[in-house]
C-alpha cells in the first residue's frame, strides 16, 4: 500500500470529508510518526497495508494525534501494543527455530 492509499484511509477513519493540503500534510506527518512509534514498539517495520493490529493501532495513533491527545495513546493501548511486541516476539523465535 502507498502512502497516499494510507493517507486516504487515515482521512476516512477520522472522517475528514474535505480536501485540504495543510491538513493532508499535517497528517502524512503524524502518519508517519505513528508508524515510526508503532515500528519502534514492535522492533520492526510493520505493514500498515493489511487489516491487521499495525493497521487499526496506526489509525487509533493518527486519532490521537490529530486531538492532541498522543500521551493518552500509550496507556490507553499499552495491551495492544504488548500483544503486537509479544505477537513479533513469537513470530521471530518461531523463524529461528524454523516453525515457519
Amino acid at each position: 500500500m502507498d502512502k497516499d492509499e494510507l493517507l486516504e484511509d487515515v482521512r476516512n477513519y477520522l472522517d475528514i470529508t474535505f480536501t485540504d493540503r495543510e491538513t493532508d500534510e499535517k497528517l502524512e506527518g503524524i502518519m508517519e510518526r505513528g508508524m515510526a512509534y508503532l515500528d519502534r514498539v514492535a522492533g520492526i517495520p510493520l505493514d500498515y497495508g493489511k487489516e491487521d493490529m499495525p493497521r487499526q493501532l496506526l489509525l487509533d495513533y493518527c486519532r490521537y494525534a490529530r486531538n492532541n491527545v498522543t500521551e493518552l495513546f500509550g496507556k490507553n493501548f499499552e495491551a495492544d501494543l504488548v500483544t503486537l511486541r509479544n505477537g513479533v516476539q513469537a513470530d521471530d523465535y518461531a523463524r529461528q527455530q524454523g516453525y515457519i
